[in-house]
């Protein structure tokens, strides 16, 4: 066989292992996709139980039983939630009962602030006159179509249940204790395979861990920062955007979009003047630009920084897959492949990619945090 014949035969054999690759990426998609509905709430507990391990451990180390730290976590959760959904119902739904109105009065006051407007305006009432035969067919859609609340109430069974799926998975996970890490060390052949299986899963129960329950904190702070701050502006229920900040900040770069726009509207609605709704959008995006740029980086740490369009195309993506949940998850699942990354040489180059700008190269020494969950994994092996 000649050379010309060699180097086909190997283009040919890796031609067919990438198209293999691309057809495993595109199953892979459609079945986490489809999959949605349970994959979501069994993600989410896993990744709570991983936020909640070090508590589990640190109780443990006290004398409290595996089941009992379950039960405590499972029970403040559902507090969290029943105060969250009593103080925040009536609200909400005032707003959602009130959107129409809300639309109708922002775009009013936004005709005095930009010409844009008044010409989108002249030109959906030239599509109106000229379909106004179709009339009658728009109403009947219009009155078919469910509002609002018709769709939350028909969606709140949907909720509960992957709410509750969510908490049940998250209770077995953590009274199981540290069941799944003496099965994979069991499962895995050579003591070389068990001491980088284990290393791998104390660093992401380490990393997620950490990073879950600092922008939790970090939120918390910015939640009521805004709150008090909209509050002394004069906007109505403060405590909304308090919460909605909070919530909305675990999405990177959507949420804080997403929060200064409704606060930009409901400002327009409950001021006379847009500057005013104006100066509590401004409030919001410094706020949340502060914590974007400062705070959160600082609190962190250089071993969870990650590529910012790595993050920005992951949030689109799993939002696209999971919705909310997915934004939500994103970047704990970009956390979790990097840490995985780290401790596979063949997949060096990916962590690099997936890290931030000032993350040190491969041949770095680590630093204390890795340092110290090294010394966690060796004492799990031991064990």
């Amino acid at each position: 066989m000649s050379d010309t014949d060699d180097m086909e035969t190997d283009l040919l054999r890796r031609s067919a292992h990438w198209s293999m690759i691309g057809l495993f990426l595109l199953a892979l998609v459609a079945a986490v996709t489809l999959a949605r509905v349970f994959l979501m709430p069994v993600m989410l507990a896993f990744l709570l139980s991983l936020t909640f391990s070090p508590v589990r451990r640190t109780l443990g180390r006290a004398g409290v039983p595996a089941w009992a730290v379950a039960t405590m976590v499972t029970l403040a959760l559902i507090a969290g939630l029943v105060a969250a959904a009593v103080g925040l119902t009536a609200p909400v739904r005032t707003y959602v009962e009130d959107a129409p109105r809300i639309l109708r009065e922002v775009e009013w006051k936004l005709r005095d602030v930009s010409s844009m407007i008044d010409k989108v305006a002249d030109a959906s009432r030239e599509v109106e006159r000229v379909t106004a035969g179709a009339d009658d067919v728009r109403q009947r859609v219009a009155v078919a179509e469910p509002g609002a609340l018709e769709r939350a109430a028909w969606n709140t069974p949907y909720v509960i249940a992957q709410v509750v799926l969510t908490l049940a998975l998250l209770f077995f996970l953590i009274s199981s204790g540290d069941l799944f890490y003496e099965k994979l060390v069991k499962a895995s052949p050579t003591f070389t395979d068990k001491r980088r299986a284990i290393r791998i899963a104390y660093d992401i129960e380490r990393k997620i861990s950490h990073y879950f329950l600092t922008i939790a904190t970090i939120n918390a702070g910015l939640g009521l920062s805004i709150g008090l701050a909209l509050w002394l502006i004069g906007m109505p229920n403060p405590a909304v955007f308090g919460v909605m900040a909070f919530l909305f900040n675990f999405v990177p770069y959507v949420g804080a979009i997403l929060g200064v726009v409704i606060t930009f509207g409901i400002g327009l609605v409950t001021f006379d003047q847009a500057g005013t709704a104006a100066l509590a959008a401004a409030v919001y995006l410094t706020l949340t630009t502060v914590e974007g740029q400062l705070v959160t980086p600082y609190a962190v740490g250089r071993s969870l920084r990650l590529n910012p369009v790595v993050v920005f195309v992951s949030v689109a993506f799993w939002g696209w897959a999971w919705s909310v949940i997915g934004m939500v998850i994103a970047v704990p699942m970009l956390i979790a492949l990097r840490a995985f990354c780290e401790h596979i040489p063949a997949l060096a180059g990916l962590g690099l990619f997936l890290s931030g700008r000032d993350e040190p190269l491969p041949d770095d020494p680590p630093d204390a945090g890795e340092s110290e969950g090294a010394a966690v994994a060796e004492e799990g092996v031991a064990a």
